[in-house]
């Protein structure tokens, strides 16, 4: 007599099991449009925030903020200019990015310390808001990232490469590329953060026909790749055999990343009582 209430109950299992992520919300926060995405975890007090690459939007993430919500609140959202953001009159180097996303992550009530997931020039930035704020964030994950150093000032870019960037790129997105060299500066300028629990992600194509291409805008040599290497010596590498935008063609290897430093802090804190 109780097969109605059973049948009952697993329907509406199954319907939540299969309901859509919350779409991204819009909102005003200093007079300007941010367009971001949360799904907040009703117990767990890990907060993963994203930071997309350079032209990136939220759904570069694809699903990875849904796989890790069961276990934490994730937080994605567009920089000033990207996606349904308004564009910002502000400088776009790090530190400028760094302390809008910090303002963002208050206006939504979404409190530290953090876990930080960068992609690309997305990576750069957290890696200044791990050093500026390390009481802020638990642990970073460098998804494919940009190294301070790695890129030319874009004065040092060949100059068909400025051209083609200029018509290319949005007026956001170069200036952010202009800030780069700057950015790392910043990074490197500032203490280190090897008592975190960092992984790193390393798009490593196997394929002969995968061709790198910087056009010029990369430092290349012996010295930087040393600098590159030496950053994070405590750091976990994961080799992949992926591409740039990882999350979308190896979204598990991410997934499995942030799981490995949610993981690692809860030691660290459970350590520590």
């Amino acid at each position: 007599m109780f097969k109605p209430a059973l049948t009952l109950s697993a329907l509406c299992l199954s319907a939540a099991a299969i309901a859509a992520p919350p779409a991204p919300v819009i909102d005003t926060i200093g007079g300007r449009q941010v367009e971001s995405l949360t799904i907040r975890h009703p117990t767990s007090k890990d907060v993963v925030v994203f930071e997309g690459g350079s032209r990136n939007t939220i759904e570069k993430w694809g699903r990875v903020p849904e796989q890790l919500a069961p276990e934490a609140t994730v937080f994605a959202y567009n920089r000033p200019g990207y996606g349904n953001s308004g564009e910002a009159t502000t400088p776009r180097d790090g530190r400028t990015i760094v302390e809008e996303l910090r303002a963002v992550l208050r206006h939504k009530g979404l409190k530290p310390p953090y876990v930080l997931v960068g992609h690309s020039l997305g990576g750069l930035y957290m890696q200044l808001f791990a050093r500026a704020y390390p009481s802020e964030v638990k642990g970073l994950v460098l998804v494919d990232a940009l190294y301070p150093g790695m890129v030319k000032k874009t004065d040092d870019f060949p100059f068909m490469t400025r051209l083609a960037g200029r018509l290319a790129f949005s007026g956001t997105v170069w200036r952010e590329i202009e800030k780069i060299d700057e950015t790392g500066e910043m990074v490197l300028a500032l203490g280190g953060i090897d008592d975190k629990p960092i992984v790193r992600l390393v798009n490593q194509p196997v394929s002969s026909t995968a061709i790198a291409v910087d056009f010029g805008a990369f430092r290349m040599d012996e010295q930087t790749r040393r600098q590159v290497r030496a950053l994070y010596p405590k750091a976990r590498k994961v080799v992949v055999d992926s591409s740039h935008q990882m999350a979308l063609t190896s979204p598990e290897v991410v997934t499995a990343a942030v799981r490995q430093v949610l993981a690692a802090t809860d030691s660290l804190a459970t350590a520590a009582r």
